[in-house]
């Protein structure tokens, strides 16, 4: 087979698709994403289909709904057998090279129980060669790096925590230990680089994951200060806390689960005030500016190296992040922050499109399909994701989907959640789904809980209209889409192939 080219896919955890485009886009200084976005075309409607990281990524890089891979939680097992962008790509002639980390907890069934690869969810997704680890809980390249470098730490979690340069007690917005050109985000791209370099003219394949701007919130000099926090707007929301948990039963625990607490490092304690909240909304957009920064020198060595024309480029986020909006932290939410991504993808011999921006409804799971249209090798039916491929040329399908879904599961097994024993809920019903179609989102519970639903051309998220009865009929309706796509949507692994005389055939999913 042919191969069409190098294929560049890059991960930034936890960008909010707004500091692109929207609330926080003013405040945030991107320079290097923006000038990409205008040489590639952009998907304004892009949300991932799960949360938190291992689940999103799952979903990602198998194409599939978290209901059909069901690796619903960071540790639930990914099925050995489930095929990925690295399998396939292995198929169509490619060494997929990671350089970071999918999050993928292995399945316990194909591995001896003392295998080390069971005791954590940060490893590799079968079918990657792992060139670079950079898992946030381990990070042990990076570790050495720093040890060579000549820093000192007794305990790893240490390098997050902010450091004063006077030797006063550190502050919320005090530089990280270490300098910028030490930083994970520095590491990974210099590691990147230096062993992409080798392989022009190869077609390559490469994962590249960036872990900020995930908490925790530490940030190396400039970019701890470079936004001033009184500069930047408090999070949306309704004034009072008690008024978000009053819209509905869920949202109690969603505010109590992460707070403002468990995103920085070294600090008993860190009251929600509004002082506090925006210092630490500065760090995390100087984090996402350093992201920035090192994707430009990876742009300009592209094209540096005459390697740019020939390169399938793709810029996106796992997931969102709420960041104080709605008193919330963290993903694990029902909100458009926690879920809305950005996406930019810039296909060769595609320059024409350069800038434009599509608003048909796409999701994550979009992403593997797309990639492995363009290298021309087929998609397998268990897929969920279809190609972007049209809507990259100018042209959308007449059948492509009118709303966008999600999924979240808010159990814990060994040790249930608050939102389970606040909630009342078990396992197997602590899980939700959501439909965002033109005007609504709804969001429907597998336990006995009442719907959410939210109008976009009322007072969207600040209200829950569910139980207006102004609004049953779209209830009803929009419960009805949500039924259908999920059956529409059951795992079609094998339900297309048929045994016959001639023996096994099998009709393509779309």
């Amino acid at each position: 087979m042919k191969r069409a080219g190098n294929i560049l896919f890059i991960i930034i955890d936890q960008l909010r698709a707004d500091c692109l485009n929207g609330a926080l886009a003013a405040h945030v200084d991107l320079p290097n994403l923006r000038a990409f976005g205008n040489e590639a075309v952009s998907f304004d409607r892009h949300f991932s289909v799960t949360n938190p990281c291992g689940p999103s990524r799952a979903s990602i890089l198998t194409g599939q709904y978290a209901m059909n891979h069901r690796s619903v939680r960071n540790g639930t097992p990914l099925r050995h057998d489930v095929p990925n962008i690295a399998t396939e790509m292995r198929k169509a002639g490619y060494l997929p090279m990671l350089f970071g980390y999918t999050d993928t907890a292995a399945d316990p069934r194909v591995h001896d129980p003392g295998d080390p690869l069971l005791k954590s969810y940060e490893n590799p997704m079968a079918g990657f060669h792992e060139v670079v680890e950079m898992r946030l809980e381990e990070s042990y390249p990076w570790r050495a790096h720093l040890m060579d470098q000549g820093y000192a730490f007794d305990d790893y979690w240490d390098l997050y925590k902010p450091v004063s340069p006077t030797g006063d007690a550190p502050r919320l917005n005090d530089p990280a230990v270490y300098r910028a050109e030490h930083s994970d985000t520095a590491f990974l791209t210099d590691t990147f680089l230096s062993n992409i370099a080798p392989f022009k003219g190869q077609n390559w394949f490469a994962h590249l994951t960036y872990i900020r701007p995930h908490p925790p919130l530490v940030a190396p000099a400039p970019y701890n200060n470079m936004y001033d926090p009184a500069a930047l707007p408090m999070p949306v929301g309704l004034p009072e806390v008690e008024a978000e948990r009053a819209l509905h039963p869920f949202f109690g625990s969603t505010i109590e689960n992460q707070t403002a607490a468990d995103f920085v490092e070294g600090f008993d304690s860190v009251e929600p005030t509004p002082e506090n909240i925006k210092t630490m909304r500065s760090v995390y957009l100087g984090l996402a500016t350093e992201v920035d920064h090192h994707i430009g020198r990876i742009i300009q060595f592209l094209k540096d190296s005459n390697q740019y024309d020939d390169t399938l480029l793709v810029v996106t986020a796992d997931h969102g992040e709420m960041l104080g909006d709605r008193h919330s932290w963290g993903k694990m939410s029902v909100y458009d922050a926690a879920y809305h991504t950005p996406l930019m993808i810039r296909l060769p011999g595609n320059q024409a499109r350069g800038g434009t921006v599509v608003s048909a409804p796409t999701e994550s799971i979009d992403i593997t399909p797309t990639i492995l249209d363009w290298v021309g090798q087929s998609i397998p039916n268990a897929m969920d994701g279809r190609s972007l491929m049209p809507l990259l040329q100018g042209q959308e399908p007449e059948d492509w989907r009118s709303y966008s879904f999600s999924e979240l599961d808010f159990s814990e097994p060994e040790n249930s959640t608050l939102w389970q024993r606040q909630l009342g809920t078990g396992n197997s019903d602590s899980c939700l789904g959501i439909l965002r179609d033109e005007r609504f989102t709804l969001v429907e519970f597998a336990a006995d809980l009442p719907p959410i639903l939210f109008d976009h051309h009322g007072r969207g998220e600040l209200e829950n209209v569910a139980s207006d009865p102004e609004y049953a009929a779209d209830l009803a309706r929009l419960g009805r889409m949500m039924l259908r796509h999920r059956m529409r949507n059951m795992d079609h692994t094998l339900s297309l192939c048929s045994l016959t005389p001639e023996g096994a055939k099998s009709k393509p999913r779309y």
